[in-house]
């Protein structure tokens, strides 16, 4: 901090003042002044996405910025609220707001990894060998503990060893699908933030 008597005080504030007085009135170089800038945002891509964190699905528009050259990435430099979107009509929450955070994280999951049972630490395997393992997992589990008949004999076709945690921010449409596949599975346990 810099102390300042009284008299240098208003030294450094007029000096300020008369020069920018003296540019307003033509001192300066006229094109300086004349100048528009550039909206920051007319080079960009603008690509709309729904907000991933809760079940209202916020309408998200996201500003990249690449020459499209055959070897560049495209990487996201602004994301802000949809006013066009009917759900939040431009506006973000606090997390919705952050997203830039998000895509940016170095922390950031981007590819499946799987820890083996004792290990202590994960690997990184393809999608190809994670879908696999997953439907394999759930063809085991679906034959191992599938209940087609109650003891009574009322067929009910149950399969109550397994749940289904489904994508809250997801449109109606993406919505019932997943209920028809969950649901033709014979998962009873079937949910989201969204409860439809």
């Amino acid at each position: 901090m810099v102390n300042l008597t009284r008299r240098q005080f208003f030294k450094v504030t007029s000096t300020t003042l008369a020069s920018s007085s003296l540019a307003l009135l033509g001192a300066a170089p006229s094109p300086a002044l004349a100048e528009v800038r550039q909206y920051k945002l007319s080079r960009m891509k603008e690509t709309r996405n729904t907000c991933p964190y809760c079940s209202v699905a916020c309408g998200v528009l996201m500003y990249s910025l690449g020459d499209g050259a055959k070897n560049a990435k495209a990487s996201i430099v602004h994301i802000e609220g949809d006013s066009d979107h009917p759900v939040n009509r431009g506006t973000l929450c606090p997390k919705g707001a952050g997203l830039i955070d998000f895509i940016h994280s170095p922390n950031r999951l981007q590819y499946p990894e799987y820890r083996a049972p004792g290990s202590d630490k994960w690997q990184r395997m393809s999608w190809e060998d994670a879908l696999s393992r997953i439907s394999k997992l759930m063809k085991a589990d679906r034959d191992a503990n599938f209940i087609e008949k109650t003891d009574d004999g009322k067929t009910v076709n149950r399969w109550t060893t397994t749940g289904m945690l489904a994508a809250s921010a997801s449109s109606n449409e993406v919505g019932y699908v997943t209920h028809k596949v969950v649901r033709s599975m014979g998962i009873l346990g079937f949910d989201n933030q969204a409860r439809f």
